[in-house]
């Protein structure tokens, strides 16, 4: 329902929360459409490619915003078939509904209710895609989104996508980009990708680099890197979705992400842009890494505030140093890359999985794509970072040693996760005896280290010297 009052449009979203916006939401849709070659009659087509907690709720936020003017947009999202939803869940899931009286209504409204009874009473098994179509990503069952278009035959999906969200793990963008590039053969134009993926791999020949999402997708597809950007930012799904202040930078070539930023924008969802596509990325994806030993360390000291502290220090100065290796000028990333890490240290899945490790509710036999919480994508990050530091040809001077080490033997942290997480040699326990070392360097004097010395590496990211 839209309508109009002093010159301000009001939005008002089918979970019952209304959202006012300066300009017209109309003339953004047209903006793009206009850059994207649409004429009338012809709506410009969005895509989401994953439906995990932030690809959902930033496929909703889209339908919310432009879903009503369906002459001009048509907004679906492709999720795999087929994974069940246990009693548990549907149980929880019951209450959730009966707890918000707009989604009840909605429901009956949409003769959707009694199929929730029926799973409630355990006489039926939902799916994860019947229920997204209701408006419930099962990652995130406690908040409930706008109906949304779900399909899922993924060349029925993105075969002549406009505008196309990745929403994948890292993990997965690789395998799906493939198979998608198929049904891409003859395209006349190329989309526009935009990937909320963050994460890392690394690839050690010819010469070490790490490859992002973003390339990946590259890669995969043949699309150009000036048509693919990636948005991130400091930002927890649900409290996006619920209109908490949020904030985030999309970052690629100008001629996208200005105008993208323009239509992404809303008042509780502010977007900049920034053309260092690539460095933006890499952080996304290093600061997961940290965050689960975060969380390992919060619930073995029973969330001691001195102990996090302690660790906090460390491993801030472990990310300054990478970053001095990865970016001619690190200290543009120090803000962004601070905040990121600080949001995901107090309510991200990262941390979150590193807290369950330690108190034992999880364990590594279960792998790293856990129930309710989606991929952790923080577990192949520190297996992609460590690999890439371990390599001897990007060795840096020691400063006490005075010999050519490998950069991981400056960063203990990480190397301690990548022997609990990877290769299993300790417990969790081991993070706390890596921050008690008696040897370990003052967090100040990393810091002091790569700002002293030259340690940028264009090569790191495909870049050249």
């Amino acid at each position: 329902m839209v309508g109009t009052t002093g010159g301000v449009t009001q939005n008002v979203h089918s979970n019952g929360l209304m959202q006012n916006s300066n300009g017209s939401v109309e003339e953004k849709l047209d903006e793009i459409r206009r850059l994207m070659g649409k004429g009338e009659g012809d709506p410009l087509k969005i895509v989401g490619v994953g439906a995990g907690a932030w690809g959902s709720v930033f496929t909703a936020m889209l339908q919310d915003s432009y879903g009503h003017l369906r002459e001009k947009v048509l907004i679906r999202i492709w999720r795999r078939p087929g994974r069940s939803i246990d009693k548990a869940t549907a149980e929880h899931l019951f209450e959730v509904i009966n707890s918000r009286e707009d989604v009840l209504r909605r429901l009956i409204r949409r003769c959707a209710y009694l199929k929730y009874v029926e799973a409630r009473l355990g006489d039926r098994t939902l799916n994860a895609d019947e229920i997204l179509k209701d408006g419930f990503c099962s990652n995130m069952i406690d908040t409930p989104l706008c109906p949304l278009k779900v399909v899922t035959n993924l060349q029925e999906a993105v075969w002549d996508a406009d505008i196309l969200i990745n929403g994948l793990p890292s993990t997965e963008t690789r395998v799906v980009f493939e198979e998608i590039n198929r049904y891409w053969k003859e395209r006349i134009t190329m989309p526009v990708i935009i990937s909320l993926s963050k994460g890392v791999e690394a690839e050690l020949a010819p010469e070490p680099r790490i490859i992002t999402p973003t390339q990946l997708i590259n890669r995969a597809t043949g699309v150009p890197m000036e048509n693919i950007l990636y948005l991130g930012g400091p930002n927890i799904a649900s409290e996006i979705y619920n209109m908490e202040y949020a904030n985030a930078r999309i970052c690629g070539a100008e001629k996208w992400r200005k105008p993208l930023a323009r239509f992404l924008r809303q008042p509780h969802f502010i977007v900049w842009d920034n053309g260092d596509l690539v460095t933006h990325e890499v952080m996304g994806g290093l600061k997961n890494v940290y965050a689960i030993g975060a969380g390992m360390v919060a619930a073995l000291t029973n969330e001691s505030a001195t102990s996090k502290s302690v660790y906090f220090a460390h491993c801030t100065s472990e990310m300054i140093f990478i970053t001095h290796l990865l970016a001619e000028e690190p200290e543009k990333l120090a803000g962004p890359l601070l905040a990121d890490t600080y949001v995901t240290l107090l309510k991200g899945r990262n941390a979150w999985y590193g807290q369950k490790l330690a108190k034992g509710e999880l364990s590594l036999e279960m792998g790293d794509s856990i129930k309710g919480k989606g991929m952790i994508q923080g577990v192949s990050a520190v297996k992609a970072f460590f690999e890439l530091l371990s390599q001897s040809s990007l060795s840096v001077l020691h400063p006490e040693e005075n010999k050519p080490v490998a950069p991981v033997e400056l960063c203990p942290i990480l190397k301690m996760l990548y022997r609990i997480l990877i290769t299993r040699e300790f417990s969790s326990q081991a993070i706390l005896q890596a921050l008690r070392d008696e040897t370990m360097n003052d967090p100040r004097d990393r810091i002091a280290i790569a700002q002293t010395h030259v340690f940028y590496r264009p090569s790191l990211l495909g870049q050249q010297s």
